[in-house]
């Protein structure tokens, strides 16, 4: 399970309650900052920031990073975010933890980051709870801790952070910082597909489909790939494309909704995706037969080490199908499929060999290793 990156959003100008003259001063900044004046909002805030004022270095901070009213520089950030983090300042002390993170003003540094998220964490700043999370899950900066991960990712989550709440969702469905528990996870993944997570709403899809976690229901599988599709997730347009092309959502979206996904999720690059696009060119289901859009997916699927459409390759070079007939070229990619475990791969290169001479077959033999060890860039065609 991969944890969505770090946020790199900054924590905005706060309004200070006015408790004194300074505060009221404070407060003209403020008023200058809303309205865009960040010259006026300078001139106000630095005096106060020298004196000491927590929350006018911070916003001195956000000023110097975004380049709002002076020149941007990190290295000023980091300056005052640091005087007002060591004041307690928890939105300076998660910007700090970002800059650490990050290498911005100051130098890269893991240990800092989690030092400054977990302040800020510990006084319930909800970002910098989720990245204190991530951090112990891939164990940066922190000795790895799943079960550290899973608690800073609950508090996280019951603030309402999205993305804390997919990724809680996902511990619970893998059993990681946590007993796996797939009634959990349903209700974390929906938690964050309600707010719109594209990933959570796949894997909600994922789990009313399978009937995990909850009762198995293709109309609430379909709702849920729909929406992730429509943001364009890549596998649930093709979890969406599978379930219309096994006739399970046809009559909500209709007939070309099967190319429709197929093709959102193919173009993407999705390599399961391309090679049942290519077999839909191939046979002329739902579309008109077209062999040599039936091959361009195929070879693109087969690129990324889809062992089934090397194998269908492999067919269209042995036929002449969309493709000049090159027994040399089918016996390669026959050899590369068996290789990646394709059975008919297999099967198909031995039968090929008959029509070969010795010559061919040490060729297409090395040109299967080329092509493998250059990662598909070189396979000869």
């Amino acid at each position: 399970m991969r944890f969505i990156l770090i946020s790199a959003l900054f924590i905005g100008i706060v309004i200070a309650l006015a408790v004194s003259l300074s505060e009221e001063d404070f407060d003209k900044g403020v008023a200058a900052a809303q309205r865009g004046d960040f010259a006026t909002a300078l001139k106000v805030w630095r005096p106060l920031a020298e004196e000491g004022h927590a929350v006018a270095q911070k916003n001195l901070g956000v000023m110097y990073y975004h380049g709002d009213g002076v020149a941007k520089d990190d290295k000023k950030a980091a300056y005052w975010y640091a005087l007002a983090a060591e004041q307690g300042v928890a939105a300076a002390q998660y910007n700090l933890g970002l800059m650490y993170a990050s290498g911005e003003g100051v130098a890269q540094d893991d240990k800092q980051a989690v030092k400054w998220y977990r302040l800020a964490a510990e006084q319930e700043h909800r970002n910098a709870r989720y990245n204190l999370a991530s951090m112990y899950y891939k164990g940066e900066g922190v000795a790895q801790d799943h079960k550290e991960s899973a608690y800073w990712s609950r508090l996280a989550a019951e603030q309402g952070h999205a993305a804390a709440q997919y990724n809680l969702g996902l511990m619970y469905a893998e059993g990681e910082g946590v007993a796996q528990d797939h009634t959990e996870a349903v209700k974390w993944y929906r938690k964050a597909a309600d707010q719109g997570v594209a990933a959570a709403q796949n894997k909600l899809g994922v789990m009313y489909e399978n009937g995990t976690g909850v009762a198995q229901d293709n109309k609430e599988a379909i709702k849920w790939y729909r929406l992730a599709a429509e943001q364009g997730h890549i596998r649930a347009q093709y979890n969406l494309s599978v379930m219309h092309a096994n006739g399970e959502a046809a009559a909500q979206d209709g007939k070309h909704a099967v190319n429709k996904w197929y093709s959102e999720a193919a173009e993407q690059g999705d390599a399961d995706a391309q090679y049942n696009l290519g077999l839909m060119y191939d046979h002329g289901l739902g579309v008109a037969p077209d062999t040599k859009e039936a091959v361009k997916w195929y070879r693109l699927a087969a690129e990324q080490g889809h062992e089934e459409a090397q194998y269908q390759l492999g067919v269209v070079y042995d036929n002449g199908k969309g493709v000049a007939k090159d027994t040399v070229l089918a016996y390669m990619w026959f050899n590369i499929g068996a290789a990646n475990g394709d059975e008919l791969g297999a099967k198909n290169r031995d039968l090929i060999v008959k029509q070969m001479t010795s010559q061919e077959i040490e060729k297409a033999k090395v040109m299967a290793s080329t092509c493998m060890e250059s990662n598909y860039q070189n396979c000869g065609n």
